[in-house]
């Protein structure tokens, strides 16, 4: 490469610093000023609209002033024994305000020693005065060796740039390291397009997520690069420009090209220039800040953030679209020259060349627009293909305005999408090629508004049409036998659907109405109905469609803000669900959606809840639902089995009715059988002077870590437990706390660890037991408080606390529900409100979603009655504000 030659002069005055030198006793504070000035003469340019292509270069520039004058001044009379040569990054002359400088100093065959102590000296100076410097030192037999070892050491030598030192030795390296002496183009492509694939692995092959990295992320910059290597090591140019006269790219997809990797560009430079450093994650701590400064502010409609994300995610994109093409090309001119072999023929209009497919003419596309979704299909039904050779890609890139009214209604589209949706291997890859492609939006409109669209919040972790991607996904896992081990009971119900499709196109569509205001579930219910009548459904699959979309979130919300152990409940949700078909599709897509959503939000303890209700509507449907169980037939039933689990033991336990003569009915609705014999053991079995006994389960039926506790009845006691298991690191899912008649508690937490699963070894069981039981048993008992940080993120979602009470007269109890941002200490701070207002917690169900709280609590006065008293619920409401209203900054509303 040859030294950047960009008219910079005026920008940076080179000359004062020139003159200045030459009576300066100590150059560093030269160095330094003149850096500084030339850092901020850059901030400003861009600030002024200056573009980030021309500053990088201007960056390049300014560090090559720099260093070329250092070099001169430490190694006086040895400047030219060596050379001072740029690599990676800054030898393309593409330095972003917080790249690292990567320098070479290739030295002569024999070792000088009188090289060092100037070099030495050199590099010291070099970070001393702010420039953050990645150097080696080698030898070219070094860069042959350690080329020849590593790829990535041969790729940046073949972006070197001399900057000062001796021009013989560093043309000397460049050829010792060229493709006809090692890594020839094709060793040097197949290296680098598996280092690509490791690299999309590594990020799940998704560019969506809500905090990408625009540099190595699929679709960034990094893919960009990749494809300038190649280019450079097989045509010997390092323009991007060459890849049109060779016929790679059209003129206009050279300008897409360039115009996302400049936009990617202009995000880079404000992102390092934000945060002061060489930061790629575009994070939400900065995502706000640099999407007003790129002019999108907030409408009725969208947040200014929302919409520059749509614009970065569609850019990557249609870069990842570009990618894949080229890449393609690549391999057909480097892997398979002249041809790619023998043609096979699929149908009149495809073939498969060197096992990828593609057309038989250039003009199919025109002349059969429906073979647009066919090579779909036929991608699907040979599985052996490799992929789809590059001119087709780009043809159907080209031919995407055919897609319009008049194809959507042509029969032979319907039935071939259908055909895609229907097939029993392929399904997901297809429809992520035809979001690629641009396929799938051109088809299905509805799904074009929602490509790109994320939602910016903490509990959904992809776009919008990459999580309902991820949906079909994790459905069409259920069917494949390897992955039957993952969800075995999913799986089961899986092998019984008469109609996957029907599953995979709620999939599709659950959440295709997002970002249009209103309901999002009403407004997709009705693109569902249209989709499905437009595709000749019978009346019943679209029915059966329609109603998934529309109650999507139904067995998700119940199962984790109801008591699903209360026959009651389980009628309820059995008749809004109605027969067993609709359970099987609603519980599979529930699992689907939630596990899709974030990989955070799936734990153990949602799948046991989901498992539960589906096993309760089950047996209630079975039962049938004119004759449910009642809740007085269930208290019998648990009564019954715990009473045979307690004869069974060896010796046989003592019977417990002493025991259960204190606990109301609410004990035995909300415990199993296995639970009432386990607790009518344990306090049968403690000392006759114990007052406090804490059990912990490892792992229960829950799915969770079951803690529970006997002890007196008293103020705060609810507070302190739920601090000492927040400090301990738990997070709390579910509390029950029943008191018996003679003035003591049973209480139940189901809590799990931070990474969402139950705690999994004894001596963790060990350290909970022991400081809860050291705080219960304490005379005088610590108030503790929870020190656990908050999450970065929380902060960038502000929460405004909502409180919300309904009565259940059917109960003879309230219901409060809590919605506000998570934070460490919130349910001892909740706890504390309570006993303030001598407020009793019956039950609580703790629902966490991203930073967003949802818990649903339900509370009695002391008398055991509803929350009636108006002064009562004014000082709860008083309570929770002064607690919840200052986190995070933002008062608390009540709704009665």
């Amino acid at each position: 490469m040859q030294a950047t030659a960009e008219p910079f002069e005026s920008w940076f005055d080179t000359d004062s610093l020139d003159l200045q030198l030459k009576n300066a006793a100590d150059p560093m504070p030269l160095f330094r000023s003149f850096l500084e000035q030339g850092q901020t003469i850059l901030k400003e340019k861009f600030s002024c609209s200056t573009s980030a292509p021309l500053l990088v270069r201007a960056r390049s520039w300014l560090v090559d002033q720099l260093l070329v004058r250092a070099w001169v001044i430490f190694m006086k009379e040895h400047a030219g024994d060596a050379a001072f040569v740029a690599v990676g990054g800054y030898g393309r002359s593409e330095l972003m305000p917080g790249s690292d400088i990567d320098l070479l100093v290739l030295l002569p065959d024999i070792a000088d020693e009188r090289l060092k102590p100037g070099l030495e000296s050199l590099l010291t100076f070099l970070w001393d005065i702010g420039l953050e410097v990645g150097h080696s030192v080698r030898t070219i037999e070094d860069c042959i060796e350690q080329s020849l070892a590593d790829i990535t050491v041969a790729t940046n030598l073949m972006e070197a740039r001399l900057l000062t030192g001796d021009t013989g030795l560093f043309a000397r390296m460049r050829s010792s390291v060229a493709p006809d002496a090692i890594w020839n183009s094709r060793d040097f492509f197949e290296a680098k397009h598996r280092e690509q694939i490791a690299r999309h692995l590594k990020y799940n092959e998704s560019a969506y997520t809500l905090e990408p990295n625009i540099k190595e992320g699929p679709g960034g910059l990094r893919d960009i690069q990749m494809i300038a290597w190649v280019t450079n090591r097989h045509f010997g140019t390092d323009s991007l420009d060459e890849l049109v006269s060779h016929g790679f790219l059209t003129r206009e997809e050279y300008h897409t090209l360039v115009g996302g990797r400049n936009f990617l560009w202009e995000v880079r430079f404000a992102l390092h220039s934000l945060t002061g450093r060489g930061e790629d994650r575009l994070l939400f701590d900065y995502q706000r800040t640099i999407a007003e400064q790129f002019g999108f502010l907030d409408s009725a409609d969208q947040l200014g953030v929302e919409a520059f994300m749509k614009q970065y995610y569609r850019t990557i994109m249609e870069l990842s679209r570009l990618n894949e093409m080229l890449l393609q090309l690549f391999q057909e001119e480097i892997l398979l020259p002249g041809g790619g072999g023998e043609i096979v023929p699929l149908n009149n209009r495809f073939q498969v060349r060197g096992g990828f497919i593609e057309m038989t003419d250039q003009w199919i596309f025109r002349n059969y627009p429906f073979a647009l979704l066919e090579i779909f299909l036929l991608l699907e039904q040979n599985p052996e293909l490799k992929g789809v050779r590059a001119d087709t890609i780009r043809a159907i890139r080209e031919h995407r305005h055919l897609i319009d009214d008049t194809f959507r209604k042509d029969l032979r589209a319907r039935s071939l999408f259908m055909e895609i949706i229907r097939q029993p291997r392929g399904v997901t890859h297809e429809l992520r090629r035809m979001n690629r492609y641009g396929i799938l939006a051109a088809y299905l409109p509805v799904f074009g508004k929602i490509t790109g669209l994320m939602q910016y919040d903490l509990f959904h972790a992809y776009t919008v049409d990459e999580h309902i991607l991820f949906v079909v996904r994790n459905l069409r896992r259920l069917t494949l036998p390897e992955f039957s081990d993952e969800l075995p009971l999913c799986s089961e119900v899986m092998a019984t659907i008469p109609k996957p499709e029907l599953l995979y196109l709620a999939g599709l569509f659950h959440d295709i109405a997002k970002g249009r205001g209103g309901d999002h579930s009403e407004l997709g219910a009705i693109d569902a109905r249209d989709f499905c009548e437009r595709h000749d459904l019978s009346k019943y699959d679209t029915n059966l469609v329609v109603w998934l979309v529309r109650q999507h979130l139904l067995m998700s919300s119940t199962a984790q803000r109801q008591d699903i152990s209360d026959p009651v409940v389980v009628n309820r949700f059995a008749r809004t669900v109605e027969d067993p078909v609709r359970l099987d599709y609603l519980y599979l897509l529930t699992v689907a959606d939630i596990r899709g959503t974030s990989s955070e939000l799936w734990n153990t303890w949602k799948d046991a809840l989901l498992r539960q209700l589906y096993s309760n509507t089950r047996n209630a449907f079975r039962r049938g639902l004119e004759d449910p169980l009642e809740r007085a037939e269930k208290i019998r039933q648990v009564q019954e089995e715990a009473r045979q689990r307690l004869a069974d033991l060896t010796p046989p336990a003592e019977q417990p009715d002493r025991l259960w003569k204190t606990l109301d009915d609410e004990y035995f609705l909300r415990h199993t059988a296995e639970q009432v014999a386990r607790h009518a053991q344990l306090l049968d079995g403690r000392p006759g002077t114990a007052d406090c006994i804490v059990d912990a389960r490892a792992v229960s039926e829950h799915g969770s870590t079951e803690v529970f506790i006997y002890t007196r009845a008293e103020d705060n006691l609810f507070t302190l437990i739920t601090a000492v298991l927040e400090q301990l690191g738990l997070d709390i899912v579910d509390a029950g706390i029943i008191t018996t008649a003679d003035g003591h508690v049973l209480n139940t937490f189901h809590v799990l660890e931070t990474s969402g699963e139950p705690v999994d070894n004894a001596l963790r069981v060990e350290e909970i037991r022991t400081a809860l039981l050291g705080q219960l048993t304490r005379k005088d008992k610590d108030e503790w408080h929870v020190s656990r940080r908050m999450p970065r993120q929380y902060r960038h979602f502000p929460i405004k606390t909502r409180i919300e009470f309904k009565q259940d007269p059917d109960d003879q109890r309230t219901v409060m529900e809590l919605i506000t941002v998570d934070h460490p200490g919130l349910l001892s701070q909740v706890g504390k409100a309570f006993t303030e207002c001598g407020v009793r917690l019956l039950n609580a169900r703790i629902a966490t979603l991203g930073s967003r709280v949802e818990d649903i609590f339900q509370v009695t006065d002391q008398n055991d009655r509803p929350l009636e008293d108006a002064g009562q619920i004014a000082c709860l409401e008083e309570a929770l504000q002064k607690y919840l209203g200052s986190e995070p900054g933002t008062p608390a509303s009540f709704v009665i």
